[in-house]
């Protein structure tokens, strides 16, 4: 820095003295020079001196003449980017060549702007960002379209009757991701708050609110989470995008979004819209006969037996126990038949990749339908078969609930809740480990119940769905079994009476 600091002054200096030869100069010197220079000596491109000069600085000439006394002074110091020549013949300075050690040999390279860089480079990330995400939507596009027509073949399920449902079958076709279970492509799905628009509230819990909205002209069903139930809502985002979820008696999942209102923000799980509402509340109204009883039980055991079932392919889908099964968390379809909600507090296991992954979230399952276990906390956490027994339990407490609302022989029972009669509307941990483990007490079931062949079956299958030893209960399987002989042997039995009639 000192030395272009030296440079810098002698350049000034020195242009500051033929500044003042300049002026000096007039036309009384014998000596006619070339006069080339922006100080206003020159008369028509030249001058007249004892001297004629040539400067060369940092690549700028500059000629013209000086007077005799001020010979010593201008002519010396010729260094690196400066040089000083002086000559005493006419127009001696027209034409002087500067030495190549006084012009560096290469120019100083040109710094990048950039003003110009930072944008071009922030195109170019923008460019590969758009190619990458056209080449994953593409691929999962493909993926999806390849398990269109998956179906589970171990469980014979009844289809869904056309118009039974919503359309939404139109909607997810133009996305090729019907049968995945992982809901519309991610990049839809970041839009879909600003697309639904929220017409009514249609239920509230301890999680948040659910809002029927309008999609596409569809009704759609919005669960709106509360801010504490954060990890519900991750939870269950993240259990809906699992590859092969998708089944008539799971609720059909669309998108999850976040948004905000009134600087607050809101999570929100899109999933197709059943208007009769949850099981709890079709029941508190409605009553059915034996054999929508036996379809509507079917149906549940049937969507509970795809989430405990792990299918291992190339689109693997990971054993799900849900752990908070009861009649609010059951919806109820068009056709009479019912499909599991609410996947919160769901257990993923892979037997394949041998993992367990119980969640991050610190609710609990509902008390009223815990298992022993669970209430005397003698549960192995670490083993997933134990999530799938307590399963077991609350589903047989579910039929217990369907049954009662069931008509034989013009006798049906009002809607109570498990164990209305033992333990108050909002029992305590401690209420319910006293009923159901120390007392051992199980729902009561009414005598008419036993006169109806079908309501007969159910019942057992719910007593040993209630076994105190979690390893002696039921699976899902054998449920679904059951009660798919059940179903198919009374399709018989009304086909021949409708042939002897």
């Amino acid at each position: 820095m000192g030395g272009s600091a030296l440079l810098t002054a002698v350049l000034a200096g020195g242009l500051l003295w033929i500044s003042a030869i300049h002026a000096d100069t007039n036309d009384d010197g014998n000596l006619l020079c070339v006069c080339e220079n922006d100080k206003g000596t020159c008369q028509n491109g030249t001058c007249r001196g004892d001297y004629c000069f040539y400067t060369w600085v940092k690549g700028k000439e500059e000629k013209g003449c000086f007077m005799r006394h001020n010979y010593r002074e201008q002519c010396s110091g010729s260094f690196e980017l400066f040089y000083v020549s002086c000559c005493q013949e006419t127009t001696c300075n027209a034409n002087v060549i500067v030495p190549s050690d006084i012009v560096p040999a290469t120019a100083p390279p040109a710094l990048p702007r950039p003003e110009l860089w930072i944008p071009v480079s922030l195109l170019l990330l923008f460019m590969i960002a758009i190619v990458c995400g056209l080449v994953i939507f593409l691929r999962f596009r493909r993926a999806h379209c390849r398990l269109r027509d998956t179906e589970d073949h171990d469980a014979p399920m009844r289809k869904v009757p056309s118009g039974d449902d919503p359309t939404y079958g139109d909607i997810f076709d133009e996305f090729c991701t019907s049968g995945s279970g992982t809901g519309l492509p991610y990049l839809v799905q970041r839009t879909m708050a600003r697309q639904i628009s929220l017409v009514e509230c249609v239920g509230k819990g301890r999680y948040g609110e659910v809002w029927r909205g309008t999609w596409m002209g569809e009704s759609v069903a919005v669960k709106i989470f509360s801010s504490r139930d954060e990890q519900s809502w991750f939870r269950e985002t993240e259990i809906y995008n699992t590859v092969q979820l998708r089944h008539d008696n799971i609720l059909g999942f669309i998108a999850s979004d976040m948004t905000s209102k009134n600087s607050s923000t809101q999570l929100w799980l899109v999933t197709h819209f059943h208007e009769l509402g949850s099981l709890y509340d079709f029941l508190q109204y409605s009553s059915m006969e034996p054999e929508s009883c036996l379809r509507m039980c079917l149906s549940v055991a049937c969507g509970l037996v795809h989430l405990h079932t792990e299918i291992v392919s190339s689109q693997e889908k990971p054993a799900i126990a849900h752990r908070d099964l009861k009649s609010r968390n059951i919806l109820v379809k068009r056709n009479g038949q019912c499909c599991i909600a609410d996947l919160g507090l769901a257990v993923i296991h892979s037997q394949s990749h041998d993992y367990l992954d119980v969640g991050n979230n610190p609710r609990v399952g509902t008390k009223r339908y815990m298992a022993p276990e669970v209430l005397d906390e003698t549960i192995r956490v670490d083993i997933f078969e134990s999530y799938k027994q307590t399963d077991i339990w609350a589903l047989g407490l579910v039929f217990w609930e369907i049954t009662r609302r069931t008509v034989v022989n013009g006798i049906v029972e009002e809607y109570r809740p498990p164990f209305f009669d033992q333990v108050p509307s909002d029992p305590s941990f401690e209420e319910m480990k006293k009923v159901v483990c120390v007392d051992q007490q199980r729902p009561s079931l009414h005598n008419r119940l036993h006169s109806h062949p079908i309501l007969s079956a159910i019942v057992k299958i719910m007593k040993e769905c209630w076994y105190q030893n979690p390893p002696a209960r039921l699976t899902a399987l054998r449920v679904r079994k059951t009660l798919s002989k059940l179903d198919q042997d009374s399709d018989f039995s009304i086909e021949k009476l409708k042939r002897d009639i």
